[in-house]
């Protein structure tokens, strides 16, 4: 029998455990998941990090997979304790709340519904006519799973999508660029960024002042990614001067957003809770059943995480 220790919060349990046992079954595995176990009968640990959750991996000696809930592992892959394999979670519920909520947004950046409720306020009888959506330029920063899938989603639209990621990748219909050459082309013509990086040191700020100005005056910024994506006193700047005409933000380096922010009350800007793509049990539950039968029959792992890149 296989000793999964459920170890992302005792509050996430009474929403798992039924998703979870479903899951196992269905796979075929024989499992005794629990919240507590004794650190060297764990096999699987199902694990998102928090106050009541292990941060110490070294007494798991013969764990054999960690399983986050998470599609950000930030706050796990630089643990030095961590020597187990370490998978992020991509499921399609996320994939597909990721999706619905970018093209949303986009949508409304896209159709000026800032403008049209602007003048609604001042009863203005003013049309916003928005070009078709085959003359905006939207860029995706991360060609990641959910960047691919948010890209294609805005293709399928007709939006002439911008792809940009560090390494070189190919997708149909998004024209691709990548290193810092290809930033600078994908944000000198992106009328509307999205920006789905993973948080590493290396794309900390990628939007700062430098790449603000760049972007065609009166841009728009969605960020559904990581918070430290962004320089928020930059972005701000770039706000009041209208070099950026809106940004919609669903994450934030602090968590909450502190109730003094200037986010908050700012006209241009669009603060939603860190709802963008949140881990649905019913289908994420599947996606952990599966890498756990693939740890017991050797098959290669799911989105198991690279140490080096940081995700």
């Amino acid at each position: 029998m296989t000793t999964i220790l459920f170890a992302a919060g005792q509050r996430a349990w009474p929403v798992w455990q039924a998703p979870l046992r479903a899951a196992l079954v269905e796979a075929g595995i024989d499992a005794d998941l629990t919240l507590e176990a004794a650190p060297e009968d764990v096999d699987v640990m199902i694990y998102a990090p928090g106050g009541d959750t292990p941060a110490d991996f070294t007494p798991f000696t013969n764990c054999r997979l960690v399983q986050s809930l998470w599609a950000g592992v930030e706050r796990i892959a630089p643990n030095p304790t961590l020597t187990q394999p370490l998978c992020r979670m991509v499921d399609p519920g996320l994939t597909q709340g990721m999706v619905e909520y970018v093209v949303g947004h986009v949508l409304r950046a896209h159709l000026g519904v800032e403008a049209v409720k602007s003048a609604q306020r001042a009863r203005d009888w003013a049309p916003v006519i928005p070009p078709l959506a085959s003359e905006r330029p939207v860029a995706i920063l991360g060609l990641g799973a959910l960047g691919a899938a948010c890209g294609r989603a805005l293709v399928g639209l007709g939006f002439q999508v911008l792809g940009w990621s560090r390494t070189a990748r190919q997708i149909d219909g998004i024209t691709c660029y990548h290193g810092t050459a290809g930033l600078r082309d994908v944000l000198e013509k992106a009328e509307i960024v999205v920006t789905l990086l993973p948080a590493t040191a290396g794309t900390e700020n990628t939007l700062n002042a430098d790449t603000l100005a760049l972007l065609p005056r009166g841009a728009a910024i969605i960020n559904p990614g990581r918070g430290s994506l962004i320089d928020d006193d930059a972005l701000l700047a770039a706000l009041d001067s209208g070099q950026i005409g809106h940004a919609t933000l669903d994450v934030f380096r602090s968590e909450p957003l502190p109730q003094d922010h200037r986010y908050w009350a700012h006209p241009n800007v669009t603060v939603t809770p860190h709802i963008a793509a949140d881990t649905r049990p019913g289908t994420a539950a599947r996606v952990v059943a599966e890498n756990i039968r693939r740890m017991l029959t050797g098959d290669p792992l799911l989105n198991l995480v690279d140490r080096s890149a940081g995700y």
